[in-house]
Formats: C-alpha cells, sequence, structure tokens
C-alpha cells in the first residue's frame, strides 16, 4: 500500500482498514466513495467524488464537483445542497468469513474459468487494473467481477448473440456465470489447493516467427500521461518498401502492456490518406487477439511506396510511462502465394450529424463481384458511434445479418472473426448501418450543440465497416503462372 501511494505520489493519508471495520461503520460500498462530516463527527456528505465517471462511461470533463461543492458549503456555514450521491466504482472488496470448501471452490473450478476468460488481461503488467491470477487477489474482487459479468461490461464483447458465430467470442457462457454465482453466494471457498491448475504460460517475445522487418511506431519512445484521458495517437512511418511486398505473418508489439490498450496497423497505398478512410490492409493488436498469421499458400499484399499508419490507445495507469511499440512482418515468397487475402472496407464519408441528434443513421456498401468467402468485420467510429450493423444482401433477394452490434463503444476497437468462412456470391452486396447520437445524452459526446462531418480526429466522426476475405478460386501470383 505503502508502494502504490509512492508511485501514485498520494499526497495525504493512507490508512489501512483491518477487517473492513471503518467500511462497515460508515456503510460503505464503492471504491471511491467519500465521507465529509462536521466538527461533531456528523455525515455531512456522502457519495461521488465528481460526476465525471459513470458505470462504463465518462465525460471528457466533470460538470458537478460534488465533494468540492460539499466543502465549500460546509465551510460556509451552509446546509450541503446536495448530501448524498450515488458512488461509482467497483466494490469495497471486504474480507469474508474464511470457507474452506464447497460444491464450487476457486482451486478447482473457478481458477479455471478465469485463466480461460480473464488473465490474459489481469495478470501483472498487463493493460487491466487488477491481476486475478490467485486467490488472495481474486477473492477481494469476486463480487465486482460478478457484477461486470452480468452487466456484459466484462469480457468486453459487444456482438448480439442473435447473429453469427465468432471464434473470438469472449463472453462468459451461462454455466460458467452460474459457477461464479454460486461461489460468491458461498463465500468464495478456495478449496484444496492441489486442486489447483498450473499458472497458465504465455508466450515471451514474438508470437510469430522472427520477423524480417520490425518497424517502430517512432525513433523515440511516447510519453505516456499519468492520469486523465489520452486522445488517438496517429504515426505515420514509412517502411522503405521499394518493391511490392507479400506478408503472411504479422504482429502488432505492445512495448509497455500496462498502458497500451489496443493497437492498430495500416498499410496506406502511395496517394492516399487516413482522412480518406484507409483501404490497404490492416493489422492490429488488443490483449487476447492473436497475430496475424496466415495459412501457407496464401498472404496480404501491401504495394511499393506503402506506409504504415499506427493507430494508438493509451490507457493511463497513475505514473508517466514510456512506450515504443512496432510491427513484426514475415514475408512471403510470391512465387508461393496462390491466394490473395482481400478486403477493404464499406464505409461513407458524406455525411453531417446534425446537434442534438441521438440517433442518427449512414449507411454504406461494398458490392461483390467475384466469390469471396468472409473471415473478419471490424466497424469503426468514434465517440458519438452508437450502434453498426452488416447486412448481406444476396443475388437472388435475400437478406442476412451477418454482425450486429447494437451499443457500439469507441474504446473497444474490437475485430470481429468468424468461426466459419461466409460466402458471399459474386453479385453480393456487403451494408453497412450505422448510428450516432450527437446528443447531451451521450457523456463522451465532445460538444453536443456543433454539426458533425467525417474527420480522422476523435472529435470528428467516421463511419467505416473494414472486413478480410479470402477468394474462393486461387487467385496469387504462383496461381497465375
Amino acid at each position: 500500500m505503502a508502494a502504490y501511494a509512492r508511485i501514485h505520489e498520494i499526497e495525504f493519508p493512507v490508512l489501512k482498514d483491518p477487517g473492513n471495520a471503518v467500511a462497515d461503520q460508515f456503510g460503505a460500498q464503492r471504491t471511491p466513495e467519500v465521507f465529509v462530516l462536521d466538527r461533531d463527527r456528523t455525515i455531512r456528505y456522502r457519495g461521488r467524488i465528481d460526476d465525471q465517471y459513470l458505470v462504463g462511461k465518462q465525460r471528457p470533463e466533470p460538470t458537478r464537483r460534488d465533494l468540492a461543492l460539499a466543502l465549500d458549503e460546509l465551510l460556509s456555514g451552509d446546509a450541503v445542497s446536495v448530501p448524498a450521491t450515488d458512488a461509482v466504482g467497483c466494490h469495497i472488496g471486504r474480507v469474508p468469513k474464511r470457507q474452506e470448501q464447497g460444491e464450487v471452490t476457486y482451486s478447482n473450478q473457478i481458477a479455471r474459468l478465469l485463466q480461460q476468460r480473464c488473465v490474459e488481461c489481469h495478470r501483472q503488467g498487463e493493460i487491466a487494473p487488477f491481476p486475478l491470477t490467485d486467490y488472495a487477489e481474486v477473492v477481494g474482487w469476486a463480487e465486482t467481477v460478478q457484477e461486470v459479468v452480468h452487466q456484459g461490461r466484462m469480457p468486453p464483447w459487444f456482438a448480439n448473440p442473435e447473429y453469427g458465430t465468432f471464434s473470438n467470442d469472449a463472453r462468459l457462457s451461462d454455466d460458467e456465470k452460474r459457477l461464479l454465482d454460486e461461489w460468491v453466494a458461498a463465500g468464495c471457498p478456495e478449496g484444496d489447493r492441489a486442486q489447483l491448475p498450473g499458472p497458465r504460460q504465455f508466450t515471451v517475445g514474438w508470437q510469430i516467427p522472427p520477423p524480417e522487418q520490425v518497424i517502430s511506431i517512432r525513433e523515440e519512445p511516447v510519453k505516456v500521461q499519468a492520469e486523465g484521458t489520452v486522445a488517438y495517437q496517429y504515426y505515420s512511418v514509412d517502411p522503405g518498401f521499394t518493391e511490392d511486398k507479400w506478408i503472411k505473418a504479422a504482429e502488432c508489439r505492445p512495448d509497455n502492456r500496462g498502458v497500451v490498450h489496443h493497437i492498430v496497423a495500416f498499410f496506406v497505398p502511395p496517394g492516399e490518406k487516413l482522412r480518406d478512410g484507409v483501404r490497404g490492409a490492416m493489422v492490429g493488436y488488443a490483449p487476447g487477439m492473436p497475430p496475424t498469421w496466415f495459412d501457407e499458400g496464401t498472404a496480404m499484399f501491401v504495394p511499393a511506396g506503402s506506409r504504415v499508419i499506427f493507430q494508438m490507445h493509451y490507457t493511463p495507469n497513475g505514473s508517466e510511462q514510456l512506450d515504443r511499440s512496432s510491427l513484426g512482418l514475415v514475408f512471403a515468397d510470391p512465387a508461393t502465394v496462390t491466394r490473395r487475402i482481400g478486403g477493404g472496407m464499406a464505409g461513407n464519408r458524406f455525411f453531417q450529424i446534425p446537434p442534438g441528434a441521438d440517433n442518427f443513421e449512414v449507411r454504406s456498401h461494398h458490392h461483390f463481384d467475384n466469390d469471396a468467402l468472409l473471415l473478419t468485420m471490424t466497424p469503426h467510429m468514434h465517440l458519438r458511434g452508437k450502434s453498426f450493423r452488416y447486412e448481406a444482401a444476396y443475388p437472388d433477394g435475400t437478406r442476412e445479418v451477418l454482425l450486429d452490434i447494437p451499443h457500439y463503444d469507441f474504446n473497444w476497437q474490437l475485430r470481429y472473426r468468424l468461426a466459419e468462412p461466409k460466402l458471399l456470391p459474386k453479385g453480393t452486396t456487403l451494408e453497412c448501418i450505422a448510428h450516432f447520437d450527437n446528443s447531451p445524452d451521450n457523456l463522451a459526446n465532445p460538444d453536443p450543440t456543433k454539426p458533425v462531418r467525417w474527420g480522422d480526429q476523435t472529435w470528428e466522426e467516421m463511419m467505416i465497416g473494414y472486413f478480410s476475405t479470402l477468394p474462393v478460386e486461387p487467385n496469387g501470383p504462383a496461381a497465375q503462372k
């Protein structure tokens, strides 16, 4: 605790609360939750510090500083105008009465569940705010884990389960949720430690074969501020491609996993700009996302003269950090490539979202002139993005929903990978339907009073449905001989 206070430069006294005695006396439920006492030790205010953070959302800046206002009113001899507010945060990790055994225990079932679903991010040095790798850590977070799982906030996954089956679906099953519920209800028994699974092993270093070229986001490390929100950072790098390249494996590798939320790297062909909506190949990193690695004979084409544009999403962790993330590439011999990975975007640049509009619709489409196998879909909008849907309009007149994101979250740039490639026959039109919320009810909205047009900055908007495909018939250099 002392180390935490030192690292985060906390200047006020920090005290332990053995056995939850103080928290229980005040009836505190969340962290952070503040209590203001007068000279008679009477509680005059309790609740949140300000209104910047809500459940799963945050404003760019607070609009009401509840604690500061309560202190000002109290010191002025006035009654506190708002004496109580709802605290927003995690459950306080109370020390439970120790339970050794039960039908569901940490050692037998819960440790395995967490290893499979959570510890990719929730381990030391990763992006999650706390680890979930041993009993002592997990038991204090048990109620919070249970809550965010049932709210659908964790693990992060936004696809409507009514449409499509995806190989990277992160959600817990109903049976897994029941196990978690039973364990928490029983007092979080630890169980027999002899039943614990071995620790999950993670690859150290590159997960792809040794890269033939490594491209860093910049020469000098990026400084990531200690607190607050960092706008998306974009870095344009010339990789020196003097000839066309065929890429069979690519990996975005975070340098500082404690602050790198995600990376998207675009290969931008000569003459194109990010602002126009990148049509080139795309590689990404997010915790739990495997690197891009194609089957034998399959590769991604990048023309000579292309640049790499990195989109970096940083999340401050309480102290200033440095990062120099990179992209590793393994090239294929063109003579061995029989299938060229395809893809692109169904984007719309020509829209204007009116001020205050809470459900403004924008559509885009892409027409397929040849049979194709759809592999992945990656919707992209900015802070006013509300929902996104991919639909296929087939040549026979039928339609199918391929992916539905009813609640889009800009903070999670997820790629949705189909469990089985989807045949899109020649003549199919891929249609994307997006909705935007430019109203004051959207807490992430930078300014609901202004009209919003296309742009690469987060206070502007984009409407892009990225996708990747594989040709049904061989179309690579080796197939054309």
